[in-house]
Formats: C-alpha cells, structure tokens, sequence
C-alpha cells in the first residue's frame, strides 16, 4: 500500500499540483497585500477626483448603510489578473518549455483497453496491406 501511494506521489503530477497550490496560495497573499496597500488607495484617489466618491475608501454612498466600494472591486480584479499572470510566466510557461526542450509531450490519459483496440487495428491494417 505504501509502495503504491509513493508511485503515485513521485508520478510526477501531484507534486506539481501540491507545488502550485502552495506557491499559488503564497503568490495570492502577497498581491493582495499590495492591492491592499497601493492600488486601492490609488483607485479612491482617482474616484475623489472623478467626484461622487470619498478619497479613502473609493465608496459611492447610496443611503446609510449601503455603498457600492469600487476601489475594492477594482482591486479585486487586479488581483485575480496579476495572480493569474504570474503563475503563468512564472510556472506554465517555463514548465512546457522544459517538456518541449526534453520532447516530454502531454501524458497520454486514453484507458488502457483504447490504446491496445488501437495497436490492434493497427496490426491488422498492416496484415490486410502486406
């Protein structure tokens, strides 16, 4: 049991899998903590100046107690945005570039009983031409 889950582990895929959540989730944090810090407060102080918002928060007050809080909804669009970019030039991009370089195409997922009908058909084709 415990040789099966070590083959299964070191495959290859979940190590990479448990490698990005975890980069991913560190990678989250630190873009919203500078969403936090530097693009909110930018983003109240353009929607000051466009009018209808305080310079804080980047709120438009409807009536007490409801308020429509664009500087956190712009914010959190960049932040899904910048995230999404990193990971990708960051992991993505350079992992198929490595497969490409060392000819590691995409892992072939068909069920073994397909690709063994398809070396089959393969064997009587060549028999019915030769």
């Amino acid at each position: 049991m415990i040789k099966g889950f070590k083959e299964f582990v070191f495959r290859g895929n979940v190590i990479d899998l448990a490698v990005a959540v975890a980069v991913g989730t560190a990678l989250a944090a630190l873009v919203a903590a500078v969403t936090k810090a530097l693009i909110e407060p930018v983003v109240g102080w353009i929607l000051h100046f466009l009018g209808g918002a305080d310079g804080i928060g980047g709120t438009i007050t409807l009536s007490p107690g409801y308020e429509i809080n664009f500087a956190l909804l712009i914010g959190a669009v960049i932040t899904f945005f910048v995230t999404l970019a990193a990971l990708y030039f960051l992991f993505v991009a350079p992992m198929n570039k490595y497969r490409a370089m060392t000819g590691q195409g995409g892992v072939d997922t068909r069920p073994a009983d397909v690709k063994l009908l398809e070396e089959i058909r393969d064997l009587l084709q060549q028999q019915s031409k030769g």
